[in-house]
């Protein structure tokens, strides 16, 4: 007689043996600082063989002609050598990151952070806090790129103070803010800068057609849905019984101590939260007005433009450090302004490893996109595609899979789209396919793929976080855990789109699924 619980082992048994063979083979390749000049190097020598291939990119003003650039050629090693330190210290990433990290290194040290994990899990049920932690990692998109820096560590913080493998929590958040880049809830920045370069990409074939920023607003919102619910599966039924034997070895388990509140941490964090509160309050009344200087010149508030999207950052330094101070004063972890400095040195002591990568990462990125092969990448997949002139749903998966593998090498969601935009939006408007169906198949496939590329800027800083809890993390323990979640979100979200296309729901506002 078989053995019921053999037959459902097996499958479960499969998926955890070939997670393994990704870790170790991931952990063979070389350090993820290494990976990024190998990667370098590699673009050098590709450019230099391609030299001078000429090849055509759509353009709001007809076609424009791009080439090859031969990154070892002597002006652009001169250029590479000039260039050098401003590749890195101009590089996005890292002032997000370092500055975010000085507030919350103050709330952290101060123990402002602790305490509202305690009073948090104090009324969170615990088969509701993996589904919490997602939804969190999904509103964090409003605010750009903060998620990366607060929500994932965070993940494993939660994780950890409520029993859980802290890695689990990375990956859930991680999942989150990256897998799920695309789902909100919430209207943010992403939105009108992604539908600038669809309409721009549209008027090529139709100078009067114009595309709403909230184009997808209703998908992206019913999208955090299954996000949420994909995500809640694959952490508690894959990657946490999977992690179950990797023991917590890392520093920061010695700081994680989540018993509950004295009533002087209740008084401290009570006054800290209005203090955040208050702040809160303040700057919705700095940005309520019409004439508001928070706002950009059209009067918009999630523009990019306007100075509020890209002043994100420095507020969320402001809403946690001016917290961690008061709660540090209130409840007596802090006695001097010199612990509140102690508090952003010691947050910044642990990027240490994080700069090193990101330094080879940022001439990476540079060297890259400066040789346009990434544009010669983009616009052989898009005439293959159009060649084989498939069915309208196979096309539109054919969009999705090739964004999803361009967005392994080319990890700016904006940058992808402004390349691929004038190629997929004409070609598609051509077969009688709407610019706000093609955006939405754009962004399911720049979401999904952010979490198992180690050439996405902030997957360097998710290992930082995971070396943290477990030491012996490398490149291919991250990408073992994040891979299910990738392929599963990958398809069901494939699948969701053609269901929404077939059911005719609407996208979002002013939006269509045909031109035209």
């Amino acid at each position: 007689m078989t053995d019921p619980n053999a037959t459902a082992e097996a499958p479960r048994g499969f998926v955890y043996r070939f997670l393994a063979a990704v870790e170790r083979v991931g952990n063979r390749l070389p350090d993820p600082a290494m990976l990024f000049l190998i990667a370098l190097l590699i673009v050098w020598a590709v450019s230099a063989l391609l030299s001078g291939h000429e090849f055509s990119v759509p353009a709001a003003d007809g076609v424009r002609s791009l080439a090859v650039e031969n990154q070892l050629s002597g002006s652009s090693l001169a250029n590479f050598l000039a260039s050098m330190v401003t590749n890195f210290t101009g590089f996005a990433p890292l002032g997000v990151v370092l500055v975010a990290m000085l507030g919350v290194g103050v709330a952290e040290h101060t123990g402002f952070i602790n305490a509202g994990l305690k009073r948090l899990l104090s009324f969170t049920p615990e088969k509701l806090l993996t589904p919490m932690v997602l939804l969190v990692a999904i509103v964090s998109h409003t605010a750009a790129d903060a998620g990366y820096v607060l929500v994932i560590p965070l993940g494993g913080v939660i994780f950890h103070a409520a029993g859980r493998h802290p890695l689990a929590g990375i990956a859930c958040a991680f999942a989150g803010v990256s897998g799920g880049f695309s789902a909100n809830f919430i209207p943010s920045g992403i939105d009108p800068l992604l539908q600038g370069f669809t309409q721009s990409a549209a008027q090529i074939l139709d100078p009067a057609r114009e595309v709403n920023p909230l184009c997808n607003w209703l998908f992206t919102s019913i999208s955090s849905i299954l996000v949420i619910s994909v995500g809640w599966f694959i952490t508690d039924k894959v990657i946490e019984p999977r992690l179950s034997g990797t023991k917590v070895d890392g520093d920061e388990a010695e700081h994680i101590k989540l018993e509950e509140l004295t009533d002087r941490e209740s008084r401290g964090l009570n006054w800290s939260l209005l203090a955040m509160v208050i702040g809160i309050v303040l700057l919705v009344a700095a940005v309520w007005p019409e004439n508001s200087p928070l706002r950009s010149p059209k009067g918009e508030i999630t523009a990019f433009s306007a100075p509020l999207m890209q002043s994100i950052v420095p507020l969320i330094f402001l809403l946690f450090i001016i917290p961690g101070t008061v709660y540090g004063y209130m409840a007596g972890t802090v006695t001097s302004h010199r612990d509140l400095i102690k508090g952003m040195s010691t947050s910044m002591e642990t990027m240490g490893y994080y700069m090193v990568m990101i330094f080879f990462c940022a001439q990476f990125t540079t060297a890259f996109g400066q040789s346009n092969l990434g544009a010669l990448l983009a616009v052989e997949g898009a005439d293959v595609l159009k060649a084989l002139a498939l069915p309208g749903s196979v096309t539109l998966v054919g969009i999705i899979l090739l964004t999803a593998f361009v967005n392994l090498l080319v990890g700016s969601a904006s940058g992808k789209w402004a390349l691929l935009a004038p190629i997929f939006v004409p070609i598609l408007m051509q077969v009688g396919m709407s610019p706000e169906l093609t955006q939405a198949a754009y962004r399911v496939g720049d979401s999904t793929t952010n979490i198992i590329t180690p050439l996405m800027p902030y997957f360097p800083l998710v290992v930082a976080f995971s070396q943290r809890w477990v030491k012996s993390t490398g490149i291919g323990t991250v990408t073992s855990f994040m891979l299910p979640y990738s392929v599963t979100m990958l398809v069901t979200w494939t699948l969701f789109l053609l269901a929404y296309w077939a059911l005719g729901i609407p996208l979002g506002l002013a939006s269509t699924y045909t031109y035209p």
